[in-house]
Parts: structure tokens; C-alpha cells; sequence
């Protein structure tokens, strides 16, 4: 089995990854960029999705009965997805905004 750690630093890039571009596709909504800010959102759910495609992979093998070891890096990578999970909804919420604001 590949190493613990490498398995979560991955999770977390994709879901730090997931999280700045976010940020930018809001930063991109407030300036008026509706079409960009979608564009950085999806790309967001990719960065995302790869990193639950990651952990799910990693539950999975621990339901197959392989032992997964605890480690804080991975409660860490676990908190980096429920974290981007959150900014996903909320940068979706201010892209809607922005745009009804700016169409006004």
C-alpha cells in the first residue's frame, strides 16, 4: 500500500488547491467576471472531487480490512475536505449574488 502520508498530502493539495481557487472565483464574482468565476468554480469541484476520489479509496481499503494507522496528517486531510466542502457552497452562494447584483 502506498504510504500514509503521501495518501494524505495528495487529499490535501487537491483540497488546498480546491479551496484557493474558490476564493479566486469569488474574487472574480465581485469584480464583475460572472463567466471566469464559473469557470474557476468548476475547476474547483475537479480539484475536489480528486480529493475525495482519494480518501474514498483509502475508507474503502480500511473496509476491506486493510489497517489504515491514525495519523494527525490525516484528521488534517480530513478537515481540508469538510473545509473546501463548506467554501464550494459559499463560493457558489457569492458567484449567485454577484451576478443578480451586476443584472440589476
Amino acid at each position: 500500500m502506498e504510504d500514509i502520508e503521501q495518501i494524505c498530502c495528495q487529499i490535501i493539495s487537491a483540497g488546498g488547491t480546491a479551496r484557493s481557487v474558490c476564493i479566486e472565483a469569488i474574487y472574480l464574482a465581485k469584480e464583475g467576471k460572472i463567466q471566469e468565476a464559473k469557470q474557476h468554480f468548476q475547476l474547483a469541484e475537479q480539484y475536489f472531487s480528486q480529493g475525495q476520489k482519494i480518501h474514498f479509496d483509502l475508507l474503502k481499503r480500511e473496509a476491506e480490512g486493510n489497517n489504515i494507522p491514525f495519523k494527525l496528517l490525516l484528521l488534517h486531510a480530513e478537515s481540508m475536505l469538510m473545509t473546501v466542502d463548506d467554501m464550494k457552497i459559499m463560493a457558489e452562494e457569492f458567484i449567485s449574488v454577484y451576478e443578480k447584483l451586476l443584472n440589476k
